[in-house]
């Protein structure tokens, strides 16, 4: 996995104020393969329901995660607890690396 420590401690943290303590982030994509060089973070997050949207959620988990971190591409798909996952969603899940 090519991720700093500090990257990982930043993605649990903003993982935990944003989305609450029972979230589970997993990496997937280009970062995961050690061979491989730069590419963005990809972030494919599971989280209890809330009553923001969706993109409410990942916009203040980007806030939480770059004020940590320097501001860099970074994609997140989040999975509400107890909804069908998007196909895309199942599509990366078996490649992905958890880090929380």
């Amino acid at each position: 996995m090519r991720l700093k420590p500090r990257d990982i401690d930043a993605i649990k943290t903003a993982a935990r104020e944003v989305f609450g303590p029972t979230a589970t982030v997993r990496l997937f994509g280009s970062r995961v393969d050690d061979q491989l060089r730069g590419g963005d973070i990809d972030l494919l997050i599971e989280a209890d329901p809330a009553t923001e949207t969706e993109w409410e959620r990942v916009g203040a988990f980007r806030d939480v995660l770059f004020r940590h971190i320097d501001e860099q591409k970074v994609d997140v798909v989040l999975v509400e607890r107890g909804q069908p996952a998007s196909s895309f969603a199942r599509v990366v899940a078996p490649g992905s690396v958890p880090i929380t």
